[in-house]
C-alpha cells in the first residue's frame, strides 16, 4: 500500500472518530449545532487528530481514550478557522472550496458556532475520564489542551497577529506567531498523545519541540501556497496575506530563503524523532508529506 492509499485510509478512520462526537441537531438551539456541525463537515486534512493518534500510537498507546480528544481538537482547529474567517478578521468567503460559515449562517451565528465548538471540545475532551486510563494522565492532557489553545498559545498567536496586521513585523514578531497561532496546537497534539500513552517527561519535551518545527515549517509553506497556488488548487483564496497586508516569512525574507527553511525545518525534525524512545515509520512520512504539500 502507497504512503498517499494508507494516509486515505487512517484519515477516513479519523473522520469517523470525529462525525461520533459531533451533537445531534435538534432542540430550539437546533441552528447552533447546525452551524458548528456545517464548519467541521466542510472537510481539512484532519492532520491534528491525525498526529495525536499516530503519536500515541508512536508510545504503544492502546485504547480509546485518545478519541475525545482528537475529536476536542478538531472541534478547537474548526473553531480557529470560523473567527478567522469573519469579516472583522479576514473576511474570508471561501474555505476548503465551500462558503465560509458566516456567508452561510450570518456573522451572528458564525462567531456563536466559533464559541461553541471551543467550549464543546473541552466538554469532549472530559470524556477521556470515563476510559480506564490513569486520570492523572487524562487531567494533565486537558491541561495541555487548554494552555496550548489560550492566551499562551493558539489565541495569544492571534491576537498579535491581529494586532500587528498592516504593519512591518520584525523576524522575532513573526516567529512569535508562527509559534503560538500555527505550532501551539500541533505541539498539543503530540504532547497529548504521548501523555495519554505515558510517554516520559523527556519524551513529551521532545515532541514539543519536534511539534514546533512542523507547526513553523508548515506555516512558512503555506505562505508559499498562497502566493504560488490557485484557489481552486488550495481551497481557499490566494494572496490572502498580501490584501490583508500581513508580514510573512516570505516578504521578510523571500522566496528561495522560505523554501530553504522548510527544508531545513524538516529535516531537523525528523531527526528529532529518531532521539525518541519509540518509533513510526508513518508519523515521519507524514510530516514530510504535509511540510511538501502543494494544497
Amino acid at each position: 500500500m502507497s504512503f498517499k492509499e494508507e494516509l486515505n485510509l487512517r484519515t477516513e478512520g479519523v473522520e469517523e472518530i470525529i462525525e461520533k462526537y459531533l451533537p445531534k441537531e435538534e432542540g430550539l438551539q437546533k441552528t447552533i449545532f447546525e452551524a458548528s456541525n456545517y464548519s467541521v463537515r466542510a472537510g481539512g486534512k484532519r492532520l491534528r487528530p491525525l498526529i495525536m493518534q499516530e503519536t500515541y500510537r508512536l508510545f504503544d498507546g492502546h485504547g480509546k481514550v485518545i478519541e475525545p480528544f482528537m475529536a476536542a481538537m478538531e472541534f478547537i482547529h474548526t473553531s480557529s478557522l470560523v473567527h478567522d474567517d469573519l469579516p472583522c478578521m479576514d473576511n474570508d468567503e471561501f474555505r476548503r472550496g465551500k462558503h465560509t460559515t458566516w456567508v452561510e449562517y450570518g456573522v451572528d451565528m458564525a462567531t456563536l458556532a466559533g464559541d461553541a465548538l471551543l467550549m464543546y471540545a473541552v466538554e469532549t475532551a472530559c470524556k477521556g475520564f470515563s476510559y480506564n486510563t490513569s486520570p492523572l494522565n487524562v487531567g494533565h492532557a486537558i491541561e495541555i489542551l487548554a494552555q496550548k489553545t489560550g492566551i499562551y498559545g493558539m489565541i495569544g498567536g492571534q491576537t498579535v497577529d491581529v494586532e500587528l496586521t498592516g504593519k512591518a513585523l520584525t523576524p522575532e514578531q513573526l516567529k512569535f506567531i508562527y509559534e503560538l497561532k500555527t505550532g501551539a496546537l500541533l505541539e498539543a497534539c503530540m504532547m497529548i498523545g504521548a501523555t495519554l500513552a505515558d510517554a516520559s517527561r523527556e519524551d513529551i519535551r521532545i515532541v514539543e519541540q519536534i511539534a514546533r518545527k512542523v507547526g513553523i515549517a508548515f506555516q512558512i509553506q503555506d505562505d508559499i501556497l498562497d502566493l504560488t497556488s490557485t484557489t481552486e488548487e488550495l481551497g481557499k483564496p490566494v494572496l490572502s496575506d498580501e490584501k490583508n497586508e500581513k508580514t510573512t516569512f516570505v516578504s521578510l525574507y523571500g522566496m528561495d530563503e522560505a523554501k530553504k527553511a522548510v527544508e531545513r525545518l524538516s529535516k531537523e525534525a525528523i531527526h528529532d524523532m529518531h532521539l525518541l524512545t519509540g518509533e513510526n515509520k508513518f508519523l515521519e512520512d507524514l510530516f514530510v508529506y504535509l511540510i511538501a504539500r502543494d494544497k
